[in-house]
């Protein structure tokens, strides 16, 4: 598929839903599997919107792309926010807790990595590229 480029607002998050589904499809990922994909790409696309453009008052474009070969798909969202790589985000230590006791935020970062078969993030030519990984189910099972 070619890449899509959209304005970092949170308009922008139904078209990249529909992009990440439609490559899953392409790829001949389960819809079971394809949909963690499309909440792992919207929670990182949403925290790009909201915390490194609007947060910070700038603007800037979400390009999404993505690569099948061998039975894998690879998604790469990119962004011209801020620098920020998921993995400095502490996973949350307080699962276990009752609801009001946990600390707020970070969930939705731990989620979307571990909703994916391999996450990846690097700092490239001031763009954060965030890189998503599934492999189709029947290769999963080999």
């Amino acid at each position: 598929m070619e890449p899509l480029r959209l304005p970092g607002t949170l308009d922008s998050l139904a078209p990249i839903g529909a992009y990440v589904l439609e490559a899953a499809s392409q790829a001949g990922l389960e819809r079971k599997i394809a949909y963690r994909l499309r909440l792992a790409v919207d929670e990182i696309a949403t925290n790009a919107v909201v915390h490194g453009y609007d947060t910070v008052g700038e603007e800037g474009d979400l390009v999404i792309s993505s690569e099948i070969e061998d039975g894998v798909l690879t998604i790469i969202l990119e962004d011209s926010g801020p620098a920020y790589d998921p993995f400095d985000t502490p996973s949350p230590d307080d699962l276990d807790a009752p609801l009001d006791d946990r600390d707020i935020g970070g969930l939705g970062v731990f989620l979307a990595i571990q909703g994916v078969d391999e996450y990846r993030y690097e700092w490239v030519n001031e763009k954060n590229h965030n890189i998503f990984i599934m492999k189709n189910s029947d290769l999963k099972a080999t």
